[in-house]
């Protein structure tokens, strides 16, 4: 009897595990929802884990954006000032970060792993559909493979400037927007050849924003940044 019921426990653990892994958004796509699924998940894959990247990182520079309301939402949508990315990404940003210091230069990071609920809030509430991710697909950045930033002069500490500002729906956030000055352009494409020189690739409306390659190896995540 002892033997049937501990059986039945573990099967309904199994069961109830399984089912939060699998745990379906209203748009239809598996998520990964539930922090004791997550650890189970790094414990068997350590890449999947999402690494603070300032603790790994510490001369980064953090503009979490969506901790405030100086954002395209105009609310705060991060209960916590924290970037985060799985393992492989956070260890390519730190080779990156050590070529950009021999040039006198440093990575600022806007954002990183955003749960999957934010990004469910950005399409319902956006104006521009095309500069926020569908739920009905998900987003590189529910994976952890995605991050937001831009460079750092390291002598003033100042931002080195930029086609435009972080988030902007302006046409000249595109990442190969030809109308501006020749130092713009110098510094963007700086940014961009040394992140897609690095497992990285830009995409093309937001001069900012970089997908890690092979990021089709990392489930969607819906783990909120207190969590982690």
């Amino acid at each position: 009897m002892k033997r049937l019921l501990l059986f039945l426990l573990l099967l309904t653990t199994c069961v109830t595990a399984c089912a939060q892994k699998n745990a379906q958004s209203k748009y239809g796509l598996k998520i990964v929802d539930d922090f004791e699924v997550y650890k189970a998940d790094v414990a068997q894959n350590p890449n999947l884990e999402l690494v603070d990247i300032k603790k790994a990182i510490p001369s980064v520079v953090l503009d979490i954006r969506y901790a405030t309301k100086n954002n395209f939402m105009k609310q705060v949508m991060y209960k916590q000032a924290r970037a985060f990315a799985r393992k492989p990404v956070v260890e390519k940003l730190k080779l990156i970060q050590a070529e950009l210091k021999k040039k006198g230069y440093g990575l600022k990071i806007y954002d990183g792993y955003r749960p999957y609920a934010v990004t469910v809030s950005f399409y319902e509430k956006a104006s521009d559909k095309n500069f926020v991710a569908n739920p009905a697909k998900g987003s590189k950045h529910n994976r952890g493979c995605a991050v937001d930033l831009s460079i750092i002069d390291l002598k003033t500490g100042k931002d080195v400037p930029m086609p435009t500002p972080y988030d902007s729906f302006e046409a000249a956030a595109a990442a190969h927007y030809t109308n501006l000055p020749p130092q713009i352009i110098k510094n963007r494409d700086l940014l961009i050849n040394t992140m897609q020189a690095n497992g990285f690739k830009v995409i093309y409306n937001e001069w900012w924003h970089f997908d890690f390659i092979g990021w089709q190896d990392y489930p969607l995540m819906d783990i909120p940044f207190e969590k982690l």
